[in-house]
């Protein structure tokens, strides 16, 4: 998971600085003295709450706008919004407010952003005393902070700095600690290391100095090779190490730990940093420890955890304020469609991996490049696009032979989806630094793509290509903490490659040395083991293995395209006899002197189960024969809700669910006003 800037609470605090100057500049010219001498002047406190951050504002309309925000009356401050920007197109207060409207209430940055350019078209001044001489100081402020840290947001970095420049030439504010993180996005990893240093020379300021140690965490994980003090990132939370910092409640700081932690393979570290945010609701923050609490407890097989997780996390998402569901939408989407994969829901992963793929970048408070998250999402795209191929191909196996014919054909779409998001993925990690940086485990200022997703880059990639990648990141640091990882890539390129002897030995060196965390990954490695070991004519090791991977993860056999051997089992009767010739043909099985019996029984009740020689049952689906259907529909159905329950985690994630998970409106706040608000629905970036 990738680095992330407190992007809201710093645009708050810019506000507050170029708060202290209006109240300077304000005083000076009431009191009619020159605007650079303050001495002996009393400036009064602000009035609270402040109008967008600023005390002073006396325009009505701007104030009824805030006193609107303030009691979260989003329609209300909309319509008073547009009334005024509609009488007065002209007035860069007006301009300022309808964007603040758009930014905050909805989300839209693009629309937001149109009326910042209009309003800084009003105030084209080129000094102090212009700006004091106009009357619209504050305007002129806002506007350009805003400008700033919008255009961070979506991804022009130079705009960003240009604007914090200019805050500081004609206000002789300091900004240099909010110049860091742009910086960091724009990978000038030299300029944001001596940004921060001169940050923490000149600056006693407690928030100034978090953001200088937050940039200079990021810098030291811009190499390949493993931190060797996590100094920066832990100062970054708290600089004399009390818990009683501020910053100890602040999910992005936790987060940010929690990420370092992980890229030095200290995973119940890295976890225990994401429980400690799970427990300060932020509705500002753009860190949600759900969504990688929910990636931790899925890399580790833990399952129930990670639909707990999965469900915490929607209730996050939906207290979030509008402009942070912008930000990290894509994250909630695709962590989702990762558990709906692995829970068989393998046709809403496709729409919700689609939606993120086609959602405006907005992540300018994340490390990671725009590009990243289009790619991690084109890579699960694919992915589901050829689990829901294999789950076309059970049905199938259960029809017959007209409806089975017009099911192949429809379910040709499904390759093509995938081949076409394998391309787009191969093109944008065909970057040789990309591809490099990418590999190291839990790549740090990279987007999160999960340790037991990552083997399928090699696919994407080509195994030649990714051989060569590999030994270089390998020589260059990139698994000096773990070589398993390096040894579950090779196991990967190994077995396309079809050489499946060396699969077996690079596959058990990568179970003897990756962490013991890594479950889903081992399972996805004992299932290239066992078809390579089948292969071979290995057939007794080749069963342990399946039946291993089968046991960490079920769904490892389906979303690999493989099968298990096994011996079919009927207790005679007609029913059984028909689902055990309809599971004869299912791609998911093999028929095998294996150890693993699938026993089948239809009397009372209909009863599949997955056994182990001992009678351990590995899964069983168990349902009544059907009233007025015949026994050729009851075998059909009774097979295709076997496999759907044998080869996914076994939850029934409701419709409701899964559409939650989509999001009905990406931007509507719980927060709003529950009268006017709970069925409005505005859509982002029209």
């Amino acid at each position: 998971m990738p680095i992330l800037c407190t992007a809201k609470a710093d645009i708050k605090f810019l506000r507050q600085v170029i708060l202290c100057g209006s109240c300077f500049l304000f005083a000076a010219v009431s009191v009619g003295q020159d605007s650079n001498s303050f001495d002996d002047l009393n400036i009064p406190l602000p009035r609270a709450p402040l109008c967008f951050g600023m005390s002073g504002v006396t325009e009505p309309e701007a104030l009824k706008i805030c006193d609107a925000l303030y009691l979260k009356q989003t329609v209300k401050a909309r319509e008073l919004a547009q009334q005024w920007i509609k009488k007065a197109p002209n007035l860069p207060a007006a301009q300022f407010a309808f964007s603040e409207v758009l930014f905050t209430v909805e989300g839209n940055m693009a629309r937001a952003l149109f009326h910042l350019n209009q309003a800084e078209g009003l105030m084209a001044y080129t000094s102090l005393d212009a700006a004091i001489e106009s009357g619209n100081l504050q305007w002129h402020y806002l506007t350009l902070s805003q400008l700033s840290y919008v255009h961070q947001l979506m991804g022009d970095q130079i705009k960003s700095l240009e604007y914090l420049d200019l805050i500081s030439e004609l206000y002789g504010q300091d900004v240099e600690s909010f110049r860091g993180w742009p910086l960091i996005k724009l990978k000038d990893f030299e300029a944001a290391r001596e940004s921060a240093n001169k940050v923490l020379q000149d600056t006693d300021d407690p928030r100034a100095r978090s953001r200088a140690w937050n940039t200079l965490c990021a810098v030291e994980l811009a190499s390949l090779s493993p931190i060797a003090s996590t100094n920066a990132c832990d100062l970054a939370i708290s600089e004399d190490g009390s818990e009683e910092d501020e910053n100890e409640t602040d999910t992005v700081y936790l987060s940010n730990a929690a990420e370092v932690s992980l890229s030095l393979l200290q995973i119940d570290k890295a976890e225990s940093y994401l429980d400690r945010a799970t427990r300060y609701l932020d509705p500002d923050s753009v860190a949600d420890p759900w969504i990688y609490k929910l990636y931790l407890t899925m890399n580790q097989g833990r399952f129930d955890e990670a639909k707990t997780a999965l469900d915490r996390m929607l209730v996050w998402r939906e207290q979030q304020e509008p402009i942070v569901s912008a930000m990290n939408r894509a994250e909630h989407f695709l962590v989702s469609a990762n558990f709906l994969l692995l829970a068989g829901y393998a046709e809403d992963s496709i729409k919700l991996s689609m939606t993120a793929l086609n959602q405006p970048d907005r992540n300018g408070s994340y490390s990671a490049d725009d590009s990243q998250k289009d790619s991690y999402a084109a890579l699960v795209n694919m992915m589901a696009n050829r689990t829901q191929y294999q789950i076309e191909k059970e049905r199938i196996s259960t029809l017959g032979w007209v409806e089975g014919t017009k099911a192949k054909i429809d379910s040709l779409d499904l390759l093509l989806d995938a081949w076409r998001a394998e391309r787009r993925a191969a093109s944008l990690l065909a970057d040789f630094d990309t591809l490099q940086n990418r590999l190291r485990p839990y790549a740090p200022l990279e987007v999160h793509i999960p340790e037991w997703v990552e083997p399928e880059i090699v696919r994407v990639i080509g195994t030649g290509v990714m051989s060569n990648v590999l030994d270089q990141a390998r020589d260059n640091g990139a698994f000096q903490l773990n070589e398993g990882y390096y040894h579950a890539y090779k196991t990967e390129v190994y077995f396309l490659d079809d050489d499946y002897q060396a699969a077996l030995d690079a596959g058990a060196q990568a179970l003897r040395e990756l962490p013991d965390q890594e479950v889903l990954l081992r399972a996805r490695l004992l299932t290239r083991l066992a078809d390579s070991a089948w292969e071979l004519g290995k057939f007794d090791e080749a069963q342990q293995f399946y039946e291993l991977a089968y046991r960490q993860d079920p769904s490892s056999i389906r979303r690999l395209g493989t099968a298990l051997p096994v011996q079919l089992i009927s207790d005679g009767s007609a029913l059984a006899n028909q689902i055990t010739d309809l599971l004869n043909k299912s791609p998911r099985f093999k028929q095998s002197n294996s150890d693993l019996r699938v026993q089948i029984s239809a009397a009372p009740d209909v009863s599949i189960c997955i056994n182990t020689s001992s009678g351990v049952s590995l899964s069983c689906y168990t349902a009544s024969p059907s009233e007025g259907q015949g026994s050729e529909w009851d075998a059909q159905e009774f097979a295709q809700r076997f496999h759907a329950k044998a080869f996914g985690l076994g939850y029934d994630i409701s419709k409701a669910q899964r559409s939650m998970l989509l999001g009905a409106s990406v931007i509507l706040s719980s927060q709003n006003d529950e009268n006017l608000q709970r069925n409005r629905n505005t859509v982002l970036d029209r």
